[in-house]
C-alpha cells in the first residue's frame, strides 16, 4: 500500500498574527483555497502549474504522468480538512471518507478566557456536512451534535489515537492501494512516530507544510519505506506556507 499524507492548506488560524484570535474550527484562507486547487491538480494529473527552477515547467512528477493514481481520500472531519478534500474528490472523481481519528491534536476547544476557561465544542453537525459537503461519507458518530465529544484532549489522549490509526494502516499494508489521508500538522507528527515505532517521549518533530505530501509506502514484509516528505513542487514559492 503506499500512503499519502496531506496536511491541509492554509487556514485562518494559521495566518492570525495573535493565536489569541483563534476560532475552534477554522476554514481556509483564499490563499489556502488556491493551495487545495492545486495540490487536487496535481494528484490527479502528476503536473505542476508554474515553473520551477530544478526541472522543466509542466513535466510529469509521477512515472506515468497520468497522476498519482489514489483510490480512496480520508478526511478529518475539521472544517479546514474537509475544504481541502472538496477539490481534491472533485479531482479524483473519489468521495472522501470521514475518519474521524485524524483531527488534530487537541480537538474542537477555545479557551474562553479565565471566567470560563477552555471549553470544547461539537464541531460540524451532519446536516452541515450535507450542506456544504455533499457526498462525503460520514460515520454514524457524526450527529447533530456534532462529532466531538470531549474538552481538549491530552497528549496522551492523541498518541494513543495516532497508534490505533497506525495499527489499522499497517492491517492494510498488504493491500494494492493507494490511499491518501488529509489530517493536520501536529497529529501527522504523531502518526509518523507510531508507524516507525518511535517512543511517544521521542523528541522527534516532522516539519509539514500546509498543503504538503508526504508518502509512506508498505512492504509485503511488513516493512516501511518512506519515500518522501514534505513534498511542494505543486505550489509556487509565493504560496508555501
Amino acid at each position: 500500500m503506499e500512503l499519502y499524507i496531506i496536511r491541509h492548506a492554509q487556514s485562518t488560524n494559521n495566518a492570525l498574527p495573535d493565536e489569541r484570535e483563534r476560532v475552534c474550527d477554522p476554514v481556509l484562507t483564499g490563499l489556502g483555497r488556491r493551495q487545495a486547487e492545486l495540490l487536487a491538480i496535481h494528484l490527479a494529473t502528476g503536473r505542476d502549474l508554474h515553473p520551477q527552477p530544478t526541472r522543466p515547467w509542466n513535466t510529469p512528477i509521477s512515472t506515468n504522468g497520468r497522476g498519482y493514481g489514489i483510490q480512496r481520500v480520508f478526511t478529518s472531519a475539521m472544517r479546514r480538512a474537509l475544504q481541502t478534500a472538496w477539490p481534491i474528490g472533485q479531482a479524483l472523481g473519489l468521495r472522501p471518507e470521514i475518519w474521524l481519528d485524524l483531527h488534530e491534536h487537541g480537538g474542537v476547544w477555545l479557551d474562553h478566557g479565565p471566567e470560563i476557561g477552555i471549553r470544547g465544542h461539537g464541531g460540524i453537525t451532519r446536516n452541515e456536512l450535507e450542506a456544504e459537503f455533499p457526498g462525503y461519507v460520514a460515520p454514524a458518530e457524526l450527529t447533530e451534535a456534532g462529532w466531538w465529544r470531549g474538552s481538549h484532549e491530552p497528549l496522551e489522549a492523541a498518541e494513543a489515537r495516532a497508534a490505533r490509526v497506525a495499527e489499522t494502516l499497517r492491517g492494510w499494508g498488504p493491500r494494492d492501494e493507494k490511499i491518501a489521508i488529509i489530517t493536520h500538522g501536529a497529529f501527522a507528527t504523531l502518526l509518523l512516530r507510531a508507524l516507525l515505532g518511535m517512543p511517544t517521549a521521542q523528541p522527534v518533530y516532522y516539519h509539514l507544510d500546509n498543503a504538503s505530501i508526504s508518502l509512506v509506502r508498505f512492504r509485503t514484509n511488513s516493512e516501511l519505506s518512506v519515500r518522501y516528505l514534505n513534498r511542494l513542487d505543486h505550489l509556487p514559492a509565493d504560496l508555501i506556507t
